[in-house]
């Protein structure tokens, strides 16, 4: 127990005393230890959607990429987008139909909706959840912390 009390003490991690070093100059010492590039705070990059519109067809061609990165059911995913565009849509191979006209950052605003409401965990913020369905409610359960919130939706 001493040695973990004495790897604690400031003494320990600037290598002087504290009694002869004044408040300033440790404070100088301990932004020397600190790294000079920030650290990356985002782990999760969700691609953008690659968007080809048909005629009156909106077509998500990465939409199995987008689904696997957010670790979701790809029918899942395609059900809130099309609840968001107020249209039908279907899913075959890898990509996404969504009838109607929308634009890429229609598309992407939508996405992130998803990723706001059904994948970010609302406790510790981190991406790493997955769905449960308990009778009715829909429930995030985070991999990371183990919290278990019931999804909020609009």
């Amino acid at each position: 127990m001493d040695k973990v009390k004495y790897l604690l003490t400031p003494q320990y991690f600037l290598g002087k005393p504290m009694a002869s070093s004044g408040y300033e100059e440790m404070l100088r010492r301990a932004l020397k230890l600190l790294p000079k590039k920030p650290v990356k705070s985002e782990r999760l990059t969700i691609p953008s959607a690659d968007i080809v519109i048909v005629g009156n067809r909106t077509i998500i061609r990465n939409f199995k990429t987008i689904a696997s990165t957010l670790n979701r059911k790809p029918e899942q995913l395609l059900r809130f987008l099309c609840k968001e565009a107020g249209s039908a849509g279907s899913l075959r191979d890898d990509i996404a139909e969504i009838h109607g006209r929308f634009s890429r950052s229609q598309v992407n605003r939508f996405i992130r909706r998803y990723v706001q409401s059904y994948v970010i965990c609302p406790v510790c913020k981190r991406p790493d959840t997955h769905l449960e369905k308990h009778e009715r409610i829909l429930y995030i359960v985070c991999d990371a912390c183990g919290a278990r919130s019931p999804v909020i939706t609009r």
